[in-house]
This record gives C-alpha cells, structure tokens and sequence, in this order.
C-alpha cells in the first residue's frame, strides 16, 4: 500500500486531468451553476417588477428540456410515425430528423442577455440612427388588455431595423419572442438572437414533419401566455407596399385556440421610414425577381466603414425619421364568433388592413409620392401640395409628421438631394434616373392612403408559410 510506483509523466497528467474533470463536474460546476442561476432569478424578479406582461415561465425553462418536452410531444410522436412510414425509413431516423428540428426551433432565452444588452442595444441603434415619432398608441386600450391573455404583436416588414425598434418601444410590455426567418441563423449571429428568445423558422418548407414540430413549439409557447412578434409578409417589402400574407403561424395559433383556457391577442404594428438602411438591396432584388439578396461583404464593410467615419467627423445626421404606430387590438375570441368563411384568411386579411390603416407618412416618402406626381415642380408648389396631403391625412387621423411643413420638404428635399436621387435645374426639381425606381419604392408604403383602392389590391391573397 505504501510502494512506490513509478509511471510515465503523460499516465501521470491523464490521471490529474480527469481527477480535475471529476472535481469539477461533481463541486465546482453545480457550485457555478447554482451561483448564476441565483443570480438569474434575482434579475428576473428584479426586471418583472417594472414590466407590465411579467416574464413567463416557459421561456425561463432550459433549452435542453423544452427539446425534449417538443419531441416527445404526442402530436410530434405521431408525425414522426407518419414521416417514417411516407419515406420508408426507420423510425429512430425520423425521429433524430424531428430532434434537429427541435434543436433549429428552441431558443435559449436569457433575461441578462435580453434586458441588459438586447434592450439597451435596440434603444441605442434606434435613437443614434433615427429620430424616433410614436405615431398612433391608444394607451387607454392598450391597459386594459388582460395580463394572462397570450398576446401576439403582428408587424409589417420593411427593414431589419424593425427587430431593434418594436424590442426598444415595447421594453416594458415584456420580453418578446421573435419569429425570425432563415437569414439569421448564421454564427456568430444565431446563439445572440437565440439569446433574445426568438425562434427560427424556414419559410419555404413544405415538409409535414418540419411544419408540425414548428406548430406544437408555436402552441406551445402561446399556451403558456408568451409574448410573441410575428411578421405575417413573411420576409422584407421588396416594393414598398405590404405584401400578401402568409397564414402559417396564424393558422397555428387558431388550430389550438381555447378560449376557455387563455385568450389570445393581436396587436397590429405598422413602421414606416425616411431611408430604410436596405432600401437599394432591396429594390435590386424585387427587379431581379428573387428573393435572394445578400449583399457582398466588401460592400457592407465599406458601408459601415463610411458610417464610422461621418460618426468620427461629426458629419452624421441621421437617417431621418422612423414612426412606429399601434392599431386596434383584436381577441381571437370574439373575432371567431363573427368571422365567416375561412377563419385564418379573414384574421390575415382583417390584420393586414389594421396595420395599413395606421402606418405612418414621414416626411421623405410624403415628397417622393408629389415629386413622382408632379416633378419638374418647385418648392413652393410642393410646399403647397404637401400641405393639402397632410390636411387630407390629418382628417382620416393617419400618423404624420408633427413638424412644421417647411421644415419636413426641405429635409426630404435635402437628405433626396444628397443622394442624386433628385436635381435641381434652376427653380424646379427634378427626379434622376437612379432616384426614380427608388422614390416610387418609398412613395408605395403610403399609397393606400391616398387611393382606397389600393388598400386591399396588396394583401389580397394570403399565402400559406
């Protein structure tokens, strides 16, 4: 028992390296476990004080159990015997392919990571690039909304900046679970945004295996009350104006609604822009017809580097104005007693036109729909026709620019001017052949507000996700 033995140094450190491993998997790591999760809890609790939808439990629960609890799911069992049967493969196999699912679907939310970096980077981002206008908010209304109801905001998609601004104006509403499409599951992007408590989702998959693992996470996660932000066009406007929606997640959300066990909310969120950061991106990709527009990378690093420098000189301004409005909340349950016909495309169709109805006018769309109309015009006949727009719009109580006329024209005229997307031949203004595709492009997403008959021809026909 008290012999010496003598062994080789490389034996020697294997048998120190998995002493330490025992050691710290068995003390150290539940030591440093249960010391961050109390720490955890201590900021919840904390941040649930000055919210007025409290975090649920059900996005506090580990990733690795919500798996499991997805895939085990009786409906997700099922589905998997059917995949299994329809592709004449095994059952195992079927059922590690739900399990990769499960795994791309299931965030792993953290409320430090949320409430101390999510939201203080929104709010950051938001108010450094633009000068924020809440346009509608019936705060009344919005306070009545039952606490234990599942509400879901449901927003119009035109930039990717949408995330960053309804995360910084809706903070204290509670923490939001995003739908975020296939664009953001790239690293080192996808654990920051799983993080946030969003969840990914493939719009374009057809398989049933795939849409039902993606159902029950969605009825789920709306059983359990959670705050959800979903965008029903299904990805960014590439013309401006609201396109169809697609009805997947509404349509997963209506099949496992009981009002008896929790009712359901929506709020309609409509965002509008002076400058949308892809507006060019995007307007190259809707004339190349596709959908497929990343950007080359030397191109967005010579951008921000631009950015960084106008910020180092002070010559940044600002991208202008981002107006965000809120229009009428709408109960699931009272909307299924009176709708008639096809249930999810009347909610997708009745959605969509509360979000026209309340989106905002900035300044540069306002002047690029007169300049489009009227150019070569001068300044003082487009003062006097944006004046008649805005009379006409505050009637139909449309969100607007609050400043005084002068000061929006010249701005649009100014930040249009800067970019070449306008001329000045002596006292009138004229539109350029690069300013054209792009000032019709800003000039749609306020269209529906001046012609009525354009209010439905976008969002006519709802599309299944």
């Amino acid at each position: 028992m008290t012999q010496t033995i003598s062994m080789p140094v490389w034996a020697f450190v294997l048998i120190i390296l998995f002493a330490g491993v025992t050691f710290a998997s068995h003390f150290l790591f539940p030591s440093v476990r249960w010391f961050f999760r109390k720490r955890a809890e201590r900021v919840i609790a904390r941040v649930n004080k000055n919210l007025q939808r409290p975090i649920e439990p059900f996005k506090l629960a580990h990733r690795y159990d919500m798996i499991q609890r997805l895939i085990y799911d009786p409906e997700v069992t099922q589905a998997v015997v059917d995949h299994a049967r329809a592709n004449n493969v095994p059952e195992n196999v079927a059922f590690e392919k739900a399990r990769s699912y499960a795994r791309e679907i299931v965030p792993s939310f953290s409320a430090t990571a949320y409430f101390s970096i999510g939201i203080r980077l929104a709010r950051w981002l938001s108010k450094s690039l633009y000068r924020i206008q809440l346009g509608r908010l019936d705060r009344k209304r919005m306070a009545e909304i039952d606490p234990e109801a599942a509400v879901v905001f449901v927003i119009n998609h035109r930039s990717n900046m949408d995330y960053m601004l309804v995360t910084y104006l809706a903070a204290n509403a509670g923490a939001l679970s995003y739908a975020v499409g296939e664009w953001a599951r790239v690293w080192p992007l996808s654990p920051v945004i799983r993080s946030m408590g969003a969840y990914f989702i493939r719009r374009n998959s057809r398989g049933a295996l795939y849409r039902k693992v993606l159902a029950r996470y969605v009825q789920m996660a709306t059983r359990a009350g959670v705050t959800q932000a979903v965008f029903p066009e299904g990805g960014l406007s590439l013309d401006g104006m609201l396109a169809a929606p697609r009805t997947g997640l509404l349509n997963y959300i209506i099949e496992d609604f009981d009002p008896a066990r929790r009712e359901v909310i929506f709020i309609p969120v409509a965002l509008n822009y002076d400058r949308v950061l892809e507006d060019t991106i995007l307007i190259a990709a809707h004339k190349a017809g596709t959908r497929r527009f990343r950007p080359p990378l030397v191109h967005v690093l010579r951008r921000v580097a631009h950015h960084v420098w106008q910020r180092i000189t002070g010559r940044f301004q600002g991208f202008g104005t981002a107006s965000v409005s809120f229009g009428e909340p709408l109960e699931l349950s009272s909307f299924t007693v009176t709708a008639q016909g096809d249930v999810t495309q009347a909610l997708a169709q009745t959605l969509m036109q509360r979000i026209a109805d309340v989106t905002p006018v900035p300044g540069v769309p306002l002047v690029a729909r007169h300049l489009l109309a009227d150019a070569p015009v001068t300044t003082e006949q487009l003062m006097h026709d944006v004046v008649g727009s805005l009379a006409m719009l505050a009637q139909r109580q449309v969100p607007r620019p609050r400043r005084a006329t002068e000061d929006v024209v010249t701005e649009a005229l100014d930040r249009l001017h800067s970019r070449h997307l306008i001329a000045r031949d002596g006292d009138h203004w004229r539109v350029t052949k690069l300013g054209g595709p792009i000032l019709t492009y800003y000039a749609n997403s306020i269209a529906h507000h001046f012609d009525i008959t354009v209010d439905t021809a976008p969002i006519s026909a709802p599309q299944q996700t």
